[in-house]
């Protein structure tokens, strides 16, 4: 736990992140605004918000998840340092706000003439037809409603699940994340970068269809763009932040990204079980691999005696070649 919360400082990180933080709120803020200063939110498609809210909220809650040892550092370290080591979570859990504001915000102003169907009533003679406002539900307001509860009982749910795991798992030795906290971790995380990538699939094609913007900001979606790349990149590069289960595997079993340990000097992999026995067994160690000219000469007269190499390090290399 000491050297997780006592990480050396990196300055290009904090200061991207920092940028990032304010980044997003001032590309969250025009939507909002135009929101509100149009007093209307048509325009935005319901999937498109069903899927915004739920990626936003499984990505938050798998970097809570991931950096759960990380939070806990809070206890012991300043505030400035809680701060820095945390940036990576505030930055999710600011996502989400502003996102899941977009929703409440289209929920709230919502056009009233379009929450319910008008029926159109023939009249008589050469007179225009009479508008009757119904008292049922418009296709796309039941669906909206829909949205709004289907994002509520999957935040409630996974927040449920997420800390009952934190709070009820065994402590690893050296602040290591559960297996069962790291595989639900993948699911939402996994989850997220699904849901993120069809995301705006939805609104395209009603902006398309409908031919009108509406109440949807052009700026957010331009800023919005190369935002979530960068912002990507400042999470990657976060000390202690991997997205995939096998990198808890390898911190785990204390290899590398190749297969080697990271407690010694070894350049054998620890998982090539079999390149290690067939090393063993035609490659006889003879001392330090050095021989003299008559040495060598001898053993040109044996010829069926193979020839020592004179680089372990490449025989374990090219070893698996001959397999």
């Amino acid at each position: 736990m000491h050297d997780i919360c006592h990480l050396d400082s990196d300055w290009f990180v904090n200061a991207l992140a920092t940028f990032l933080i304010i980044g997003l709120v001032v590309s969250y803020c025009p939507q909002h605004l135009r929101i509100i200063q149009m007093g209307s939110s048509e325009g935005f498609s319901p999937w498109f918000l069903l899927l915004g809210s739920t990626s936003s909220a499984a990505g938050m809650l798998n970097m809570i998840a991931l950096s759960w040892p990380t939070i806990q550092c809070c206890n012991d370290v300043s505030v400035g340092k809680c701060l820095e080591i945390t940036a990576g979570v505030t930055q999710v859990v600011l996502q989400w706000v502003l996102f899941t504001a977009i929703l409440v915000l289209y929920m709230i102003y919502y056009p009233a003439r379009l929450k319910y169907v008008d029926i159109d009533i023939p009249a008589h003679g050469t007179l225009p037809p009479q508008h009757v406002k119904t008292k049922l539900s418009s296709d796309d307001w039941r669906l909206s409603m829909n949205v709004s509860w289907a994002v509520t009982i999957h935040l409630v749910f996974i927040t449920i699940v997420t800390f009952f795991l934190l709070l009820t798992r065994i402590q690893e030795p050296g602040g290591e994340v559960s297996r069962q906290i790291s595989l639900w971790a993948t699911l939402l995380g996994v989850s997220s970068a699904l849901l993120a990538a069809i995301q705006y699939a939805p609104q395209l094609s009603r902006t398309y269809h409908s031919k009108l913007v509406g109440a949807l900001s052009i700026p957010m979606m331009i800023i919005q763009s190369p935002g979530a790349f960068v912002m990507s990149i400042s999470l990657a590069l976060r000390p202690g932040i991997n997205w995939t289960t096998w990198k808890f595997r390898q911190r785990r079993l204390k290899i590398d990204d190749f297969g080697y340990s990271l407690d010694s000097n070894s350049s054998t992999p620890l998982t090539d079980d079999i390149d290690t026995v067939v090393g063993e067994v035609s490659d006889p160690q003879v001392g330090d691999m050095s021989f003299d000219s008559d040495a060598e000469d001898a053993r040109e007269d044996v010829p069926l005696l193979a020839k020592p190499r004179r680089s372990t390090r490449s025989s374990r290399f090219f070893g698996w070649l001959r397999l």
